[in-house]
């Protein structure tokens, strides 16, 4: 076995994998950023009502809906960091493919601050942007599964236990479910909006009906 620049590791009998604190390191990283770009929004937009010679009192009533999305996006990408961070803190070693799929991760946490700013800034009634803004969220619940089942496959490259993989399968299904759930509510019902993600306080209960059909044990 070889250990070469960046942290990889190979021989001839295994695949090429890399040092997972370094890859663990990037992601957080590329998440914080992600975070930041949530509020250049709202600077611009309080740099345009002060060129109008407008006050605080007119911003906050003119932007509301951007606040409302800016506030609720950072609370979602901290909610996924935390869940990779949960997960990975236990992983030691990352293949080329696992090392993919976290990079499809990223994007859809990169991609976040994007679908936040159409959200604050479109009509309430633009399903396309509903469709964007929640299917991101979606998108990262099923990536974040995507490593989970790799994960699973391949044991030799964590110490994470099968009844915590098959408990964090069962959230990753349960949060992919209620956002598709949202996203339909939000899309058919007219004036229900994001209101629709308050759907995700169900999680509890829908991932325990998900875990008791994976066979996962209940806690003590």
């Amino acid at each position: 076995m070889s250990e070469e620049p960046g942290g990889a590791v190979g021989d001839a009998a295994g695949p090429l994998t890399f040092v997972a604190e370094r890859i663990i390191v990037f992601v957080d990283a590329v998440v914080a950023i992600a975070m930041t770009l949530l509020i250049l929004p709202l600077m611009e937009s309080v740099a345009d009502v002060a060129d109008a010679e407008g006050g605080a009192g007119e911003w906050f009533a003119r932007h509301d809906q951007q606040l409302v999305s800016f506030v609720l996006s950072f609370v979602i990408i901290a909610m996924f960091w935390i869940s990779h961070h949960r997960l990975f803190a236990k992983v030691e070693r990352v293949t080329v493919p696992l090392l993919c799929i976290s990079m499809a991760w990223l994007l859809t946490i990169v991609w976040l601050p994007v679908a936040t700013a159409m959200s604050g800034r479109f009509s309430d009634g633009d399903a396309v942007v509903k469709a964007v803004y929640v299917g991101s969220m979606i998108a990262t619940c099923l990536v974040t599964l995507a490593t989970r089942l790799y994960l699973a496959r391949n044991p030799e490259l964590h110490a994470i236990s099968g009844t915590e993989l098959r408990g964090g399968t069962a959230v990753d299904i349960a949060m992919a479910s209620l956002f598709a759930a949202a996203l339909v509510l939000a899309v058919t019902v007219p004036g229900v909006g994001y209101f629709a993600l308050f759907l995700m306080f169900l999680v509890g209960p829908v991932q325990n009906l998900v875990a008791r059909r994976l066979g996962v044990p209940r806690r003590a």
